[in-house]
């Protein structure tokens, strides 16, 4: 299938992270021109709690490549820092939610203006499908949040060529970290990130606000 994102400009943020570098090794892989930022590192410097610096990185991606055709948002703590200690902390939920889902929708208004000129665009957010469960209220929130605020996103985008798309994780495994034989969502860095590149895609123009789960779901108490 042709993706057609051939010399479509992709700004990763978290791109440096592990599962950013693969997604951004497929996307450039597909054609490509990819960008990738984060708060140390990578092509840009973007720390996505700071709205200052959110704006100066996307407009310094314009500047280069003048434009931004695919955002893929990736930046965040990992899981396994989360403290379990503060699984029902307000303020640690607060600041996951900063950290994560914030982010998300500090880059989505930012890119979005541009986007919209064009009358084309892709955006891509990575949560997880902790948003499912129900073991940790700050792993739950900071995922749920990032999913809602994408599908309000979309829903305003209907019509304007923008979509806004969501991927759910499971775990995680690579080749230091086999899949388990038992355990809930199995995934690989590349699976998660081949999904990506098809929501970037040409073909993927009718997909919006969704949430898709990848590698099988979590047992949860509830569906989002």
């Amino acid at each position: 299938m042709d993706l057609g994102i051939t010399d479509r400009v992709a700004l990763v943020v978290g791109g440096t992270g592990y599962l950013g570098r693969h997604i951004a090794t497929t996307l450039a892989a597909e054609g490509a021109v990819v960008v990738t930022a984060g708060r140390s590192g990578g092509d840009v410097t973007i720390d996505g709690q700071d709205e200052a610096s959110v704006v100066a990185g996307v407009d310094e991606v314009i500047a280069r490549h003048g434009r931004i055709d695919i955002l893929v948002v990736t930046a965040a703590p990992a899981a396994q820092t989360l403290d379990p200690a503060d699984a029902f902390s307000p303020a640690a939920v607060a600041a996951a939610v900063d950290a994560k889902s914030l982010v998300f929708l500090r880059l989505a208004n930012a890119v979005l203006p541009h986007m919209r000129a064009r009358g084309s665009g892709r955006i891509i957010g990575i949560a997880g499908q902790l948003a499912r469960a129900s073991t940790s209220v700050v792993a739950s929130v900071r995922n749920a949040a990032l999913i809602l605020a994408a599908k309000a996103l979309a829903d305003s985008m209907a019509g304007t060529g923008i979509t806004v798309n969501v991927v759910n994780p499971g775990n995680v495994f690579d080749d230091d970290h086999p899949v388990p034989a038992v355990g809930p969502g199995p995934s690989t860095p590349e699976q998660i990130a081949a999904l990506v590149a098809y929501l970037s895609s040409e073909p993927a123009a009718a997909v919006s606000g969704a949430s898709i789960a990848a590698g099988h779901t979590f047992r949860g108490v509830s569906t989002l």
